[in-house]
């Protein structure tokens, strides 16, 4: 995406994401009900486009905004997010849908009409990559409201990729020492090769010792065992948070219907006939053990590690373990090198995790850790927390308003897109989310 076609190209690819993840939804499943994790689809992919107005259009072109009785509800920051849902707030689909067109064709043509600098360069790929941050979030709200999964390309990717004869691949070793971690501030090829969200900068040395981490993912086959061994009834493998977690009731029900358990078991899991199965969409199926776990919270991905007599890596160690960069080397951003290759990983709403942990042999690190980027956003032991030096970048909400009280995941899921994703990407959640594509790894003691 570093130059004009390229940078068209990825435009209209989320343009046309944005756009079918909308209209092969009904008019019943736009409106959606109250979620604290979701949006209502139309309003996401309204502040999707406001973005590219207000920071390109409007900033640097000081054009008029298309309606601007409607700033107050595409920003994210100036309506409350349960206001979101109140009837008359976001417009009609069609109008909705006719803002959208008006704003991505107007992107286009000044894309294609001007010269390209760096900062509108730095400008576009932003705005871009903030809408397949929806993309990704309007997948995930339709495993939380049970809608049919989202085909992106119809007849491609028939076949799921396979794994080993092993159920799992055992620990990769990693070696003590100095590691790099996070990305260069202040770089000249900040809009290029060194883009970056701020939360990643500035780029530092780590001492670490050496650690031992699983090559793979936990696997359906691993939590099981937890399970059937007793692990949410034994207090004692959770922590102070975990405890309140665990002993408060959720909606295992699919929206709007309530159905408000204490977990025994992964959110979208139940037990029928002596069978475990998993609500996959819109669709119950058996569970396959050699699938990794997911949607599980930061707390029972921390009890199982407590069962297991395991940890989370922090998340320099995970980064460490993914991407190995050191001092004199070659910078690799990716696990298997320096250039995104996406089908070394599952992104970009494919198999959306259905893929053995122990798929993807030729997207491993360098210390034969798999499926570290895509499949699930990884757990780490990790707040969230800004680097020494951090500085706000163009946009001051990005990272700022996470900072403490969310838990570091890393390496992007299955609905990530691929053109978005890198070793060094931090994402923040509350530890007691499930609804996000969220899976962990361990690490020995």
């Amino acid at each position: 995406m570093n130059d004009k076609q390229s940078l068209i190209l990825e435009l209209k690819n989320s343009q046309q994401k944005i756009v079918d993840l909308i209209n092969t939804l009904s008019d019943e499943q736009l409106s959606i009900p109250y979620h604290k994790g979701a949006n209502p689809p139309l309003w996401e992919i309204g502040h999707a486009a406001f973005f590219f107005e207000l920071f390109i259009l409007n900033a640097l072109d000081n054009a008029d905004m298309y309606d601007p009785s409607m700033n107050p509800v595409w920003d994210s920051f100036n309506i409350d997010h349960e206001d979101r849902w109140n009837p008359g707030v976001i417009p009609s689909k069609e109008s909705t849908l006719k803002y959208i067109d008006v704003i991505y064709k107007t992107i286009l043509a000044r894309i294609e009409e001007n010269e390209l600098s760096q900062q509108d360069l730095y400008l576009y790929k932003y705005a871009i990559f903030h809408q397949n941050m929806h993309v990704e979030s309007l997948i995930w709200s339709r495993q939380t409201y049970g809608y049919e999964k989202m085909d992106f390309n119809p007849g491609e990717n028939e076949s799921t990729p396979v794994g080993t004869d092993q159920p799992s691949l055992g620990d990769a070793e990693i070696p003590a020492g100095r590691y790099l971690i996070g990305m260069p501030a202040d770089s000249k090829n900040f809009a290029t090769d060194d883009f970056a969200f701020d939360n990643e900068k500035p780029r530092f040395e780590v001492e670490l010792d050496s650690f031992k981490i699983s090559k793979t993912l936990v696997s359906n086959r691993e939590f099981l065992e937890f399970i059937e061994d007793g692990g949410y009834e034994k207090e004692e493998l959770w922590s102070w948070g975990g405890k309140k977690w665990l002993n408060k009731e959720h909606n295992f029900g699919i929206p709007p219907k309530r159905q408000m358990l204490c977990p025994q078991h992964p959110v979208y899991w139940k037990q029928e006939n002596g069978q475990w199965l998993e609500r996959y969409f819109n669709q119950w199926q058996p569970i396959n053990p050699d699938y990794p776990v997911m949607h599980v919270s930061f707390f029972e991905a921390e009890a199982f590690c407590n069962w297991a007599d395991r940890r989370l890596p922090t998340e320099y160690e995970w980064e460490a373990a993914a991407l190995g960069n050191k001092k004199g080397q070659e910078f690799r951003k990716f696990p298997w090198g320096n250039t995104m290759d996406a089908g070394k990983a599952d992104l970009d709403g494919t198999y959306i995790a259905h893929v053995p942990v122990t798929a993807y042999a030729d997207g491993e690190s360098v210390f034969g850790c798999r499926q570290m980027l895509g499949t699930a956003w990884e757990w780490t032991s990790s707040q969230y927390l800004p680097y020494d030096g951090f500085k706000i970048d163009m946009y001051a909400f990005m990272s700022t308003l996470q900072f403490g009280y969310h838990k570091v995941t890393k390496g992007g899921s299955c609905a990530t897109s691929s053109i978005l994703t890198r070793g060094t990407y931090r994402q923040a959640y509350l530890p007691n989310r499930t609804d996000v594509f969220v899976g962990f790894r361990t690490c020995a003691k």
